[in-house]
């Protein structure tokens, strides 16, 4: 990796949900790096770190963990929407009904629902970001990934109202796109569907999880202060528009 970009996040606090593995652990490292009091939002978290059990398509757990971030930090200031399930990759006449709900309900109605509980509290603070982890996928569409793209392209369109929303307050809500990543959701994937989405690839290879979260910490930072309900490509190229 090159020199890395630094922002000054001391005392903010941050909730990153699936924070404990994969592009979730490289993005809370890098908010710790510049300041942040990383709080980790994970079905599995870390048993020696100061992570939550949460599972995101349960409002009361949702509710249950805001309200010790809170009774532990005081305020949050920033959110990013990182846990995400990429389940199988089928033709969409072959997809099990029960697969697709469990893809929406983790990628999209989960993002929905931590954005309900905890953006009340970033308007609060009067000062906020948040940060949605989407997929390339959701602006693409993939083959034999049809409810994955369908989340991913509705967790675009949840940002851009959102960001309008929100336009009128301190609160900066935008989304990034990776192409695939290298990390273990990639085992959920049968290894010629990865080969396919890397041959997409004008650079030939995979994303690295440290790369998505440069790009994160921007938006998590003051610097972005025009940007709101906007779209973020890391690609290697492969995005064209």
């Amino acid at each position: 990796m090159p020199a890395l970009a630094h922002f000054d996040l001391a005392d903010r606090v941050a909730i990153v949900t699936g924070g404990a593995r994969g592009i979730g652990a490289a993005i809370s490292a890098a908010l710790a790096r510049c300041g942040a009091t990383v709080v980790v939002w994970d079905r599995d978290p870390s048993p020696d770190s100061d992570g939550l059990a949460v599972d995101v398509t349960d409002g009361g757990s949702i509710a249950q963990a805001l309200e010790e971030t809170q009774r532990r930090h005081g305020h949050v200031d920033i959110l990013v929407n990182n846990a995400g399930y990429a389940g199988l990759t089928a033709p969409l006449i072959e997809y099990p009904a029960a697969e697709w709900r469990r893809i929406l309900d983790v990628n999209l109605t989960g993002t929905f629902l931590v954005c309900q509980a905890v953006v009340p509290a970033l308007v609060r603070n009067g000062w906020g970001r948040v940060v949605n982890v989407a997929s390339l996928a959701g602006k693409e569409g993939t083959s034999n990934a049809s409810a994955y793209s369908a989340a991913k392209a509705g967790v675009l369109a949840l940002t851009k109202s959102l960001g309008k929303e929100l336009a009128q307050t301190a609160v900066r809500v935008n989304a990034v796109a990776p192409a695939a990543v290298r990390t273990s959701l990639l085992e959920q994937m049968s290894p010629a569907h990865v080969e396919t989405m890397i041959s997409k690839s004008p650079m030939g290879r995979l994303g690295e999880p440290e790369e998505v979260a440069e790009l994160v910490l921007f938006l998590c930072s003051d610097s972005c202060s025009f940007s709101t309900g906007a779209v973020f490509d890391l690609s290697g190229g492969r995005a064209t528009y």
